[in-house]
């Protein structure tokens, strides 16, 4: 048998442990330390001493996280002769107010070229509503084929702005932007005079979709949301724990469901959904009634949404159906969005939120929560639930003929969240902290073991819904 060991060295090993969490936490907890080239333009009133506490509690709990860029470096020009040249893939740059960016691609006549440019400012900082990010793809001497404009629509603090475009040849094949040749994408960032001067992060895509076969004959347009309109039933289960990621690139996988996530302000989660041929995604996001900060004025926040097609194209607010932002006050407040149905036809629709839904993939979720919503909750994060929908069966492929496939409505794939190695939705100052941490409470539970010689009862507490929604 195997020998205990002895309440003395149980009790050494204890005080090894909070030796160790003391001399690690205070260095691993110290929030990062924000970059002094830029001014917010936010100021935050402390009206007591309860408002500072919340503001340090914040900073402990973790600004938010920036935005994870991904791609390979490239420097656009202001005009089009010194453009780089591009090809398929994704890409980072940098954009100034005010300032326009060229690149350059060579297309043949057949296939649809798609691209989106992500500005991924300082979570926070200045902005006016007017500030917008605009694309579009340019050929020949003047001849503009097609553009678009994000714009941030809010003075809050600045989030990310994601501007997409096509070049799709027409269905007949004679117009100017048809043939084969030199085009360039431009990239144009607008500023008001209250917004921030710094230069912002450009995360840039580019994909080319072939044409179909020869012979095959797409499935007809689908531009109505039937179905999943503003009245479309969603999941009401117990919600799921998860953690929203940074960007396009890490975030997080959904299947049908409910999820629950928390927010801080000024920042932006985002998930990523699966949606087959002839499917449409529909959810509603819901941020939680939360105690108001004591000896706080009447403050007025906002909470948005924005769902992207599988190559970032914002769809919008709906054709009339959904409205992306809301007012937040600490009260309840939550938002519709959804998608028309997937058909490759689509892109041949006339509206600028049904063209995009033109191929399968993954259709990605952007929840924002305003940088003033610091000022109105006593709790330094939010909660926020997403009720997620994949409606209608998926079909084999983009074809008239194309059959459903047996599985139905898509789960997500593997159907789990922790699958995708995010983090758990209570986020960690640091590694050093959690694995301190865990050692800690070992440490605490042996030693509490071997005084009480019993098991410690395991209660309700142990589950994260017994106490309340979010």
């Amino acid at each position: 048998m195997a020998r205990r060991p002895s309440r003395g060295a149980v009790a050494a090993l204890g005080g090894l442990l909070l030796a160790l969490t003391s001399a690690v936490l205070p260095a691993a907890a110290a929030p990062p330390a924000a970059p002094a080239a830029e001014d917010t333009g936010m100021t935050h009133d402390a009206p007591d001493a309860g408002a500072l506490s919340r503001q340090v509690q914040r900073s402990g709990q973790l600004s938010p996280p920036g935005y994870q860029l991904s791609g390979k470096p490239v420097r656009g020009t202001a005009d089009r002769q010194s453009a780089p040249v591009i090809a398929p893939g994704q890409y980072q740059d940098s954009i100034g107010p005010n300032e326009e960016r060229y690149y350059a691609t060579d297309l043949d006549a057949a296939s649809a070229a798609d691209f989106s440019a992500t500005a991924v400012p300082q979570a926070g900082a200045a902005a006016d509503a007017p500030d917008a990010l605009h694309t579009k793809v340019v050929y020949g001497t003047d001849s503009s084929c097609a553009s678009t404009t994000a714009m941030s629509g809010q003075r809050d603090g600045a989030a990310p702005l994601t501007s997409a475009v096509s070049r799709i040849p027409s269905q007949h094949g004679t117009n100017s932007c048809d043939k084969a040749g030199r085009y360039w994408l431009v990239v144009q960032r607008t500023a008001a005079k209250a917004a921030s001067a710094a230069r912002w992060p450009l995360e840039l895509t580019f994909h080319v979709e072939p044409p179909l076969p020869k012979g095959v004959t797409p499935a007809p347009s689908q531009p109505d949301y039937g179905a999943g309109g503003k009245d479309a039933t969603l999941p009401t289960t117990a919600p799921k724990g998860v953690s929203g990621g940074t960007g396009f690139n890490d975030a997080s996988l959904l299947h049908q469901g409910v999820w629950r996530d928390r927010i801080l302000p000024a920042q932006t989660l985002w998930y990523k959904v699966p949606v087959g041929w002839g499917q449409q995604l529909r959810y509603d996001v819901e941020f939680a009634n939360e105690p108001k900060a004591k000896g706080s004025v009447t403050r007025t926040s906002f909470g948005s949404t924005q769902v992207y097609t599988p190559y970032r194209a914002p769809v919008g607010n709906g054709t009339g159906q959904f409205i992306p932002q809301v007012p937040y006050n600490g009260r309840v407040a939550s938002l519709k969005m959804g998608t028309v149905p997937v058909s490759w036809a689509n892109r041949y629709e006339t509206h600028p939120d049904v063209i995009p839904v033109h191929a399968k993939g993954d259709f990605y979720i952007a929840v924002t929560l305003g940088a003033r919503a610091a000022q109105i909750s006593e709790s330094p994060q939010i909660g926020v639930v997403l009720r997620v929908a994949v409606l209608g069966k998926e079909k084999a492929g983009p074809e008239a003929a194309a059959t459903p496939l047996n599985s139905g409505v898509t789960g997500g794939g593997s159907g789990s969240a922790a699958g995708t190695g995010r983090w758990p939705a209570i986020r960690v100052a640091g590694v050093s902290v959690g694995v301190v941490g865990v050692l800690l409470l070992v440490g605490l539970g042996t030693s509490y073991v071997w005084a009480r010689r019993k098991p410690r009862p395991t209660g309700a507490a142990g589950d994260p819904r017994k106490s309340g929604s979010w």
